[in-house]
């Protein structure tokens, strides 16, 4: 947990140094799916990412509890959090990042397709992501919302999948986030 707390508050602190605004959520949602044809859906879903972005740059940060990820089989959540993410032993995954070209006092409610690049931390591991489409708007509320999704392979982060159920989950990732963020 003081690692955990240490990490958010590297985050604030090294968006903040700057005195800009920022927004923030606790609620992000990101799902992946790893599923392959005529077999059960290897899908979940985490609904309590944290994310700050600091308006004045584009900067971004977000921090993913592993072992917040719901699927609908209990079973398969339990093989995931033990065998494949080893969740007690890395128990988060975060991404720090940039959107290109960010520009807070052009936000409205149309969806602006941007880039983002930046690195992904998972399983021990960091992988860098670069020109990744982002949509970003601001709704009615004020708030800041960013979704897109990108793709990852699990022999990027050293996750071994087993021979016999090797054809039953995709060694490719497609992950979707959707953050609705507010000012701080």
């Amino acid at each position: 947990m003081k690692i955990v707390l240490t990490f958010i508050m590297a985050c604030f602190l090294s968006i903040s140094s700057i005195a800009q605004d920022k927004y923030l959520t606790k609620t992000g949602e990101i799902t992946f799916e790893a599923s392959v044809p005529s077999f059960e859906e290897v899908k979940a879903k985490n609904q309590a990412t944290t994310v700050i972005l600091n308006t004045e740059n584009g900067e971004f940060a977000a921090l993913v509890f592993v072992k917040a990820f719901r699927f609908k089989n209990a079973l398969m959540e339990e093989h995931f959090n033990e065998n494949y993410a080893e969740s007690d032993t890395y128990p988060k995954a975060n991404f720090k990042g940039k959107i290109s070209g960010f520009d807070f006092e052009t936000l409205d409610n149309t969806n602006k397709e941007m880039l983002y690049s930046g690195t992904l931390e998972f399983h021990g591991k960091t992988k860098t992501l670069k020109d990744l489409p982002i949509s970003v708007s601001k709704n009615e509320e004020g708030q800041i919302v960013l979704s897109g999704t990108f793709s990852v392979n699990v022999d990027d982060f050293n996750i071994e999948i087993p021979k016999v159920v090797s054809n039953k989950l995709s060694k490719t990732v497609d992950v979707a986030f959707n953050f609705i963020l507010k000012k701080k």
